[in-house]
């Protein structure tokens, strides 16, 4: 994704180069725009060494080749960070005086607005109103908090943390499209209902989890409920392909059109996906496959006042599916494999799918955040797609009908 940071005259915009460290890290073209008053507080060269890519600065620079449109246009996302109240009166006012309020007259991608001042230029009548008008054209506001500023002042008008201005622009960047600003790159649900890019297209698909007995009565399984195995499955079948799902356990109904093998445990799921793969043009393997299984499976049901207290079981691993998949797939078959991890921290995230990457050698990996309330059972998602060399090419947050699409969109245009 293509993000211009822009940072405005205030103290603040020390902070503006953690925001575009963590856009740099995952894996986004970062471009500053830096008005001459953010230059007195942050120097040149740390923007470009932060951001890797040169500054921009002067309205008047390239003319030529109409930078002061192209950069607006080209980009998929802006943040202006901090911003000052003259920079929020002249966003509102539509004054095009400088670089930065050319760019975010001239793109129609999303704007994310950080404001950052003192507490009675924040809670200024003036202020306000300008603050209304820019919600109102469908601009985005993070911000600010409320707490120490410059000197012994305290109160509202700091900016927002960095790690909450990176969560709001992230989750801005995949929001669907507002009648104000209208998304360059979005399309309408019927629109992406009339593709037919997988036509003639052989997709197979795992989803929900699989159940490893311990007796007739018990099992070891996990949280997974398949919604997002089906939605990949439902979105393929509408964009033309021949689809089988393997469902292990799933908590909604398949699809009515496409194929559907029932499975329960992980060595059923190896046979089946086995099979299917080998015709297959494209394997997602979506399901949540259990890593071991009970070393040996009561035939009846273990009662507790033979075992007493405590019961002692002994497990073995799983085949790992998703590397055999992987190791013997055709130079024309692709694999997506799917990371679901509970590591909170972005950059660990991104490490731990990227150390999976390398174990199990798929085209991409898909990795999601879980927990407790997040990820297993839910109607949203949020996931970052890692190619086969570890770099991002699509980051998505939604319903997972709108993840599967973004992950269909991913497969089909490399």
């Amino acid at each position: 994704m293509t993000i211009v940071v822009g940072v405005t005259g205030g103290i603040a915009a020390y902070k503006a180069v953690s925001v575009i460290r963590s856009f740099v890290l995952l894996g986004h073209d970062v471009h500053v725009i830096a008005t001459d008053a953010a230059l007195k507080f942050v120097g040149a060269p740390t923007f470009e060494a932060i951001s890797r890519n040169p500054l921009n600065t002067d309205l008047y620079e390239g003319v030529s080749e109409v930078r002061h449109v192209d950069i607006g246009r080209r980009a998929d996302l802006v943040v202006i960070a901090p911003a000052t109240a003259n920079t929020l009166a002249k966003l509102a006012g539509g004054l095009a005086d400088d670089l930065l309020t050319n760019t975010v007259l001239a793109t129609s991608a999303p704007v994310l607005v950080a404001p950052a001042m003192h507490t009675e230029m924040w809670q200024n009548q003036a202020t306000q109103a300008n603050v209304k008008t820019l919600r109102d054209r469908g601009v985005a506001i993070v911000g600010p908090g409320e707490g120490r500023l410059t000197g012994s002042d305290s109160g509202p008008g700091r900016m927002a943390e960095p790690e909450e201005i990176v969560e709001a622009a992230t989750a801005l960047a995949t929001r669907p499209a507002t009648p104000h600003r209208p998304r360059r790159s979005s399309e309408s649900e019927a629109t992406r209902a009339e593709r037919r890019d997988l036509a003639g297209k052989h997709i197979v698909v795992t989803a929900g989890g699989t159940r490893e007995p311990l007796d007739p009565v018990r099992y070891l399984g996990n949280r997974s409920s398949g919604k997002q195995g089906v939605a990949v499955a439902q979105a393929a079948r509408q964009r033309g392909a021949e689809v089988v799902l393997i469902a292990a356990h799933l908590d909604i109904p398949a699809p009515d059109d496409v194929e559907v093998r029932s499975v329960s445990t992980a060595r059923e799921l190896q046979r089946a996906v086995t099979e299917e793969a080998a015709t297959a043009d494209i394997v997602v393997m979506t399901a949540a496959v259990a890593d071991f299984r009970p070393a040996s499976t009561s035939t009846s049901k273990i009662k507790k006042e033979k075992v007493g207290d405590s019961y002692q079981l002994s497990l073995v691993a799983n085949p790992d599916i998703l590397a055999e998949l992987s190791a013997g797939k055709r130079a024309d078959q692709v694999v997506v494999g799917f990371a679901a991890e509970t590591e909170s921290d972005p950059q660990a995230l991104l490490e731990l799918g990227r150390r999976k990457l390398e174990r199990k050698g798929c085209d991409y990996l898909v990795i999601n955040n879980v927990g407790w309330k997040t990820g297993f059972s839910t109607d949203e998602n949020e996931v970052v797609v890692l190619d086969s060399r570890g770099r991002i090419v699509m980051e998505a947050s939604g319903s997972k009908a709108s993840v599967a699409d973004r992950i269909l969109d991913v497969i089909t245009s490399a």
